[in-house]
């Protein structure tokens, strides 16, 4: 597991181990980064609930077509920005608990080679330089793809991830500075 920004305390540890436990297989890597964002939980869940719109803070999402409403099971196309070595991939939401903040992706298809991806986010409040913020954690476990190895694929994920996280603590913090939330 990597950690981004964050040495490890208790609290941490206590949700990597309720939230992000992954079955890892032999052909598979898996991964745990972190972010603290100055803005309370539900501002910033305000964004990464919304299963439906992605691309409100994920720069590599052009669009996205959800279908139904806001419910377990329910599935997107992402259309993903030129410049990656992808244009689509189809989603299934796997968890949504508005208490406990925390969301469950699958990926099930698309033009690219994460096969069975598997992601989870959570947000736990904390106290970031005196006022209200929230500690991100996403992990994620996927397939090695043939001719790649663990460390490449963990690398190649986790960049992805930490630029998108790093696009969630600005549009955040911008919209904490506006007093807003995301709609």
């Amino acid at each position: 597991m990597n950690s981004n920004d964050y040495n490890r305390g208790d609290d941490e540890s206590k949700n990597i181990r309720k939230h992000h436990t992954h079955d890892v297989a032999d052909h598979q890597c898996s991964s745990v980064l972190t972010k603290h964002i100055r803005a309370p939980v539900p501002l910033v869940w305000s964004l990464v609930r919304r299963f439906d719109q992605p691309q409100k803070y994920k720069p590599f999402i052009h669009g996205c077509v959800a279908e139904g409403n806001l419910q377990i099971g329910n599935l997107r196309e992402v259309n993903v920005k030129t410049g990656l070595p992808a244009t689509t991939s189809t989603e299934r939401l796997e968890l949504l608990d508005d208490e406990e903040h925390v969301l469950g992706v699958r990926i099930i298809g698309g033009d690219h080679r994460l096969r069975n991806y598997s992601s989870v986010n959570s947000l736990h409040p904390e106290i970031f330089e005196g006022r209200p913020g929230t500690l991100v954690l996403e992990s994620f476990v996927v397939d090695v793809p043939e001719g790649n190895t663990k460390d490449d694929t963990c690398y190649f994920v986790e960049a992805l991830i930490k630029v998108n996280l790093k696009s969630l603590a600005e549009v955040s913090e911008d919209l904490a500075v506006q007093g807003r939330t995301c709609r």
